[in-house]
C-alpha cells in the first residue's frame, strides 16, 4: 500500500518521480482498511527537505500509511514559508487529542545548547510525556534522540572537540532484533553532529539496548522495549547530497571544516558523493513500520491504555 500525503505537498512530486507509491486523498477514502497513523514532528529548519526524506522512507512500506506533519506551535521557522506551514502542518496543540501508531521527532541544529536553554524545551517535554499516552511507538532522530534520552533517562550529551562528520561504518550488535532484520554485520550511516552520547552512560537499569554503534562515533541506535521507543543519533534518513550541501555551506562561509569522512570517492570533493546507506535506511524504517503494524491496537483509542494522561 502507498503513503497518503496531501495532494499539493511539494514532497509528492519528488516521490512520484522516484517511483515511490503515493496515494491521492480520494483513493485513500475508498480503501476499506485502517491506515497506520504516523506523525512527524519536524524540528529541522528546512522542513520541505526533511519531510521529503522521511516520506520517502515511510512510503516504501507495503502498508497504507497516513502521514501527519506536526510543528512546535510557538516556534517560528526561518527557512520555511508560513504559507507552507499553514497549508500542510498542524501544531502539537492541534493534534494532542489524537492517537498515533507511530510518531517521529527529528533532530534540530541546536545541539550545542543545553536542553533547558532551547526556547521550546518546555513544550517538547510535554510532547515527550504525551507520547506515553497517545503514541504506540516513538522514533527519535539525532538531536531529538539525545533530547528524548535525556528526558526519559537522564542520559547526558557531550560536546565533541571536532564535528563528527561523514559516513562511518557501524556494527550490528543485535542481529536477532526485529528492527535489524535483513541488516548486514556492518554498514555505513551518515553522521553530522557536534555532540555525542556514550555507551558508559547507557545503564542496564534504563532498559535501553544498543542495537548499532561505531568504534569512531559511538552509539547509533538504541531500543527501549518497555517504552516501545527507538533512538537514532545519526542521520540515516539523509539524501545522497545532504552532507555535500553542509560541507559546501561551511566552506562558502569560511568555517573550518574537514572533508566528510568516507563520503566522496578518494575523499575528493570535486567528485559526486556515493550513497552507501540507502538500502539500510529503507530496511530500518520498513522494519519499524512492520513492528508497529503487528503490535498496535486496531482501535486507536486503545493506544496508551494503562498510562495516566499528562496535563
Amino acid at each position: 500500500m502507498p503513503i497518503k500525503i496531501p495532494d499539493q505537498l511539494p514532497a509528492r512530486d519528488v516521490l512520484v518521480r522516484e517511483g515511490v507509491s503515493v496515494m491521492d486523498e480520494e483513493t485513500a477514502l475508498r480503501q476499506d482498511v485502517r491506515p497506520l497513523q504516523i506523525g512527524l514532528l519536524n524540528l529541522m529548519p528546512n522542513k520541505i527537505r526533511t519531510e521529503t526524506q522521511f516520506a520517502r522512507l515511510i512510503g516504501a512500506s507495503p502498508l497504507q500509511v497516513e502521514l501527519t506533519l506536526v510543528r512546535i506551535g510557538n516556534h517560528r521557522a526561518k527557512n520555511t514559508s508560513e504559507d507552507h506551514l499553514i497549508s500542510f502542518y498542524q501544531t502539537w496543540e492541534e493534534v494532542r487529542d489524537r492517537k498515533f501508531d507511530g510518531f517521529i521527532i527529528t533532530g534540530a541544529p541546536i545541539e550545542l545548547l543545553s536542553f533547558e536553554d532551547v526556547t521550546y524545551w518546555r513544550e517538547l517535554e510535554k510532547i515527550f510525556d504525551w507520547t506515553l499516552t497517545n503514541v504506540h511507538s516513538s522514533f527519535f532522530i539525532c538531536w531529538g534522540a539525545m533530547a528524548a534520552a535525556w528526558h526519559f533517562h537522564r542520559v547526558p550529551k557531550y560536546t565533541l572537540e571536532k564535528k563528527a562528520f561523514g559516513v562511518f561504518r557501524h556494527r550490528n550488535n543485535a542481529p536477532a532484533s526485529p528492527f535489524l532484520a535483513g541488516f548486514s554485520d556492518d554498514f555505513a550511516i551518515p553522521v553530522s553532529r557536534w555532540t555525542e552520547v556514550r555507551s558508559a552512560d547507557i545503564k542496564p537499569e534504563t532498559g535501553l539496548q544498543v542495537l548499532m554503534e561505531s568504534d569512531v562515533t559511538g552509539p547509533c541506535l538504541l531500543t527501549e522495549e518497555t517504552g516501545n521507543r527507538l533512538y537514532m543519533f545519526n542521520h540515516i534518513e539523509y539524501d545522497s547530497t545532504s552532507l555535500k550541501e553542509e560541507y559546501d555551506r561551511d566552506v562558502a562561509s569560511g568555517t573550518e571544516v574537514a572533508v566528510p569522512h568516507g563520503y566522496y570517492p578518494d575523499d575528493d570533493p570535486s567528485r559526486p558523493p556515493l550513497n552507501r546507506w540507502r538500502s539500510h535506511a529503507h530496511l530500518l524504517f520498513g522494519n519499524w513500520i512492520n513492528q508497529v503494524y503487528q503490535s498496535t491496537p486496531y482501535d486507536l483509542a486503545e493506544i496508551g491504555a494503562g498510562h495516566q494522561a499528562t496535563k
